[in-house]
């Protein structure tokens, strides 16, 4: 107990040193691939049964019963382009996670390894393999093999679409709330979320600027902030992703915080981590509020009650 006790802790502190844990896995190609394990279930052996869904995207394999609950399984390398995995007659797995508060199932070939990396030593694939839509970062073994950290979101918009459509109701309501000279700074690495994001805020007449990283962020407030008080608080709230090379969401919120010129700005992360752990964690380091990814209508709620009111900072705790 008290060993278990131990790993949850460490496990939960790496959230506040800028560190990511992932378990490294293989798909047909060989090629190592991560994926965080905040976001992890469980992983379990393939069932040789899995129940066909009709009508489904052909890299949805079908649903498993997981604890009394059906969870879609998605073969991961055949939604990247590669050859399926013949799960019924070779030795497989399935990554049990969640993802915007919803239990999805990815098939992979093989579990590798546990491998702790601080984010500043992932970096974005802007500067590496440029062409691979559903790359998102990428790090490396001790050994210098090559990790590929997916794009699980374009994955998942892919295959199973995403609710983009806001309720006629948050339209109106925008319309009544003054919203000249203010905007939102939109940070999150991953295309796919950025343009979700940003055709939110076109939709309600929001004023935003957007950037693919925690560190041009804070870099970019802190020259905001030389201009004075009255231009950093143009920017009405910081809607920053956790995930992201170079510097994680729960980091980038506490800088903010610690930066005196900084401190009073509102920060809502804005995650597919969204089960309460990570909830919490957020709390800790000082965000305002915490939101799962690809619910247009809360998120749209959030915005409309900020822009129309004066929400109060937290202290930070961590």
């Amino acid at each position: 107990m008290q060993n278990t006790l131990q790993e949850a802790d460490q496990r939960s502190r790496l959230a506040f040193s800028n560190q990511m844990e992932m378990l490294v896995f293989s798909l047909v190609d060989n090629q190592l691939y991560g994926i965080n394990v905040f976001k992890i279930i469980e992983v379990i052996e393939t069932p040789k049964t899995i129940c066909k869904v009709p009508l489904s995207h052909p890299t949805t394999k079908g649903t498993i019963d997981f604890r009394g609950k059906g969870v879609t399984v998605v073969d991961l390398g055949e939604a990247l382009g590669l050859p399926p995995i013949d799960y019924k007659n070779t030795l497989s797995y399935i990554i049990i996670c969640d993802y915007n508060n919803s239990t999805h199932g990815f098939l992979i070939c093989n579990p590798d390894r546990l491998l702790t990396r601080s984010w500043d030593e992932i970096r974005s694939p802007t500067k590496f393999f440029s062409s691979f839509s559903f790359l998102t970062a990428v790090a490396y073994t001790d050994s210098g093999e090559t990790i590929q950290l997916l794009d699980i979101e374009k994955v998942l918009a892919d295959i199973l679409g995403l609710d983009t459509e806001l309720s006629r109701g948050f339209l109106k309501e925008s319309e009544k709330i003054k919203k000249a000279d203010f905007k939102v700074l939109v940070v999150d690495d991953s295309k796919t979320a950025r343009m979700v994001i940003q055709d939110l805020l076109k939709s309600l007449s929001i004023e935003y600027e957007s950037m693919e990283s925690a560190v041009e962020a804070y870099d970019h407030l802190m020259e905001i902030a030389k201009k004075g008080n009255a231009e950093i608080e143009k920017y009405k709230i910081v809607l920053s992703d956790i995930e992201m090379p170079g510097m994680d969401g729960f980091t980038f919120t506490r800088k903010i915080r610690d930066t005196p010129e900084l401190s009073k700005l509102y920060v809502m992360l804005h995650t597919s981590m969204s089960n309460q752990s990570n909830r919490a964690k957020a709390e800790l380091v000082g965000a305002n509020d915490f939101v799962a990814k690809f619910q247009p209508n809360e998120l749209a709620k959030k915005i409309l009650s900020i822009f129309g009111g004066k929400p109060q900072i937290p202290e930070k705790t961590i």
